[in-house]
């Protein structure tokens, strides 16, 4: 592979956001937790805006169901584990990126391995409802993280009604409503507010029921599964790293 550098592919994001924040985007660390069709997506815009030092974490293997809205799910990928199809994907866009890549699920006996005191911000885009909840609580635990979090992006059709959101404010989404629940049982709300990706749409499954498939162990933790259209979540994705973005560009120049 050629390993020469490549200082043309951020020229039109410095056009945009300034020399200041581009370089402040280098050095930005994110981990990202959940690389379905909302944090695949999410990895590819934060590296093609700069973004050089990535934490992925997702347990699964590509599976055939997941073609229709993972970025690295294609039918050469199915099988293939997913963080290393994605990884790959990343650094034909960026050679240099720096990414660490966990084939692993995060819960709260793996909390600790991730060192998530090193990473500027948290991207939560998890669909187990447990795991999700811990994540949550542990990354607001540390002060100097920013979390972002994704709240369901099935069912979701109307591009339009995607919206971002204190965590507290959002009305009509099945999973926040969820979570709510789940913090008020298991000792209370994280220690900071936190902002989420989200849609009040909700659209009920056609056709005929699906098993999940027995590469996707995600979807086997599930009581159902959801439709899903590629455009919602890809939004959703994107939504996230526009937050990281405009963040990073906030403290890059205040006066914005």
């Amino acid at each position: 592979m050629c390993t020469m550098a490549y200082p043309a592919i951020f020229g039109r994001v410095e056009l945009m956001l300034g020399t200041e924040t581009l370089r402040r985007l280098k050095t930005t660390k994110v981990a990202i937790f959940g690389l379905g069709g909302v944090g695949s997506w999410c990895a590819e815009s934060l590296v093609r805006s700069g973004v050089s030092e990535l934490l992925l974490v997702d347990s699964d293997c590509v599976a055939e169901t997941n073609v229709n809205r993972q970025l690295m799910a294609t039918t050469a990928t199915i099988g293939d584990v997913k963080v290393e199809a994605l990884a790959k994907r990343l650094r034909e866009i960026n050679p240099d990126v720096k990414l660490d890549v966990r084939a692993q699920i995060y819960d709260e006996t793996t909390a600790d391995s991730f060192g998530l005191e090193q990473y500027d911000y948290v991207i939560d885009a998890i669909d187990s409802l447990t795991e999700k909840a811990a994540l949550i609580r542990h990354a607001l635990s540390i002060p100097s993280v920013t979390l972002f979090a994704s709240m369901g992006a099935a069912l979701k059709m109307d591009s339009f009604q995607i919206r971002s959101s204190e965590f507290r404010k959002i009305e009509g989404d099945g999973l926040a409503r969820a979570l709510r629940q789940k913090f008020k049982k298991t000792g209370g709300y994280p220690a900071r507010k936190f902002t989420c990706v989200w849609s009040p749409e909700h659209r009920e499954n056609h056709g005929e029921a699906l098993q999940p498939d027995a590469a996707d162990t995600w979807s086997a933790k599930k009581a159902r599964l959801n439709g899903t259209v590629a455009h919602t979540t890809a939004i959703f994705g994107f939504a996230l790293a526009g937050l990281v973005l405009q963040d990073v560009e906030k403290k890059a120049t205040p006066s914005i």
